[in-house]
């Protein structure tokens, strides 16, 4: 056997061509580059997977059957912003009393507020309910900016996404064609769902339901229906017997028969409502991952239309 100098250096030479050959051959480990997202709210989750696919990692802080108003603040959060390319929050102060103290303390330069990591979201939405005037702690848990929960209009998931698509682009100029097909795959899929949840719900527009919290005023406007009053007599402040009357004497004046409640709010007053009125309360869902069953966007919609145009017909 020949182990001279030429036979080990024809051997070495052999093996690095190899090694050469299978480094210029294998696939690329895009697993490793993926971006990694974390967002504020399951509904953000969900846009930022839609458009991003395969090239981003997205976590979502809040859970879907959770007020995203008061979330617990973990130490499995820093670490998540501690790693993230990119925080998406929802904005207008629905975070302000859990997420800042957060994005302060995680050490991550990029995810704090205008980093290049940082993005809100509500920036691309249409906004209701800003106010004109002074805001006091008196008036409740007013959003000095407007209602925060404007995902609940399809037409700003639309220009969420978008966004979104825009900001991946910026951060990874080389998948920009990928993320533009993948939004307007999502576009189209929301124009056909949207016809969808329009003819379901057009015999009932015009209807006045009552809410317990203002998380729908979106929601109520895209598809033609009016909130008439809120179990809450200020927005955050727990519904009082003499506002309860109010409430009822509102109800029966105006034959109205549907009440909306978020999943995390107490049913106690709600439902004794709805008995004295022979109304029905309806427990509709602000965000995906409300139930275990809606687990995207469409899903969401298709569960609360769903459950909205029953409690419509039972209660004509």
């Amino acid at each position: 056997m020949d182990l001279g100098p030429r036979s080990l250096l024809r051997s070495t030479f052999a093996v690095a061509v190899v090694l050469a050959a299978l480094v210029l051959t294998a696939p690329p480990l895009r697993a490793a580059s993926k971006l990694k997202i974390v967002t504020a709210t399951t509904d953000l989750a969900e846009f930022a997977s839609e458009v991003g696919g395969d090239r981003v990692e997205v976590e979502s802080i809040a859970r879907g059957y959770q007020d995203p108003h008061f979330v617990e603040a973990k130490p499995s959060f820093l670490l998540k912003l501690r790693r993230a390319d990119l925080l998406i929050v929802v904005g207008l102060q629905l975070e302000i009393g859990w997420l800042p103290p957060l994005i302060t303390q995680c050490g991550n330069p990029n995810v704090q507020v205008n980093g290049n990591g940082y993005l809100d979201a509500s920036q691309f939405a249409e906004i209701l309910e800003k106010p004109t005037g002074v805001v006091t702690r008196a008036m409740g848990d007013v959003h000095p900016f407007g209602n925060p929960h404007y995902w609940l209009d399809p037409e700003n998931g639309r220009r969420i996404a978008q966004g979104i698509e825009q900001k991946l682009a910026e951060m990874r100029p080389e998948d920009a064609a990928y993320f533009q097909q993948r939004f307007q795959d999502f576009g189209r899929r929301l124009t056909e769902a949207e016809k969808r949840w329009d003819a379901e719900m057009q015999p009932f527009r015009g209807r006045k339901v009552i809410t317990y919290h203002r998380s729908w005023p979106n929601f109520l406007k895209r598809f033609g229906l009016t909130a008439a009053g809120e179990i809450e007599p200020r927005p955050g402040i727990p519904p009082s017997p003499g506002h309860t009357v109010d409430v009822i004497r509102l109800m029966r004046s105006e034959n109205i028969k549907v009440i909306l409640v978020e999943p995390y709010f107490d049913l106690k007053t709600p439902k004794a409502i709805a008995r004295e009125t022979g109304g029905q309360v309806v427990v509709l869902l602000p965000s995906v991952g409300g139930e275990k069953e809606v687990t995207d966007y469409f899903q969401l919609f298709d569960y609360d239309i769903d459950l909205l145009t029953r409690a419509f017909k039972a209660t004509q």
